[in-house]
């Protein structure tokens, strides 16, 4: 098999994926005065926008396609 094709099967998978998995992100929120930092730390998971997760399938499907012919 073409290494294209195998390329497309992984945005594929990825694109699978990012529909169900969350990509976790941190944030530190603080102020320092001398030695002294008070602070917040937030946690966020963001989900992929559904556009993308749609052209990650497509994409990844024509590459696979592309990847496959002899």
């Amino acid at each position: 098999m073409k290494p294209l094709f195998w390329v497309g099967l992984v945005v594929l998978v990825l694109g699978i994926a990012s529909f169900f998995f969350a990509i976790p992100r941190q944030e530190r929120h603080g102020i320092t005065v001398g030695d002294a930092s008070v602070g917040v730390t937030t946690r966020n998971d963001q989900k992929v926008p559904t556009a993308v997760s749609i052209v990650m399938l497509v994409g990844g499907l024509a590459l696979m396609a592309i990847g496959g012919r002899k």
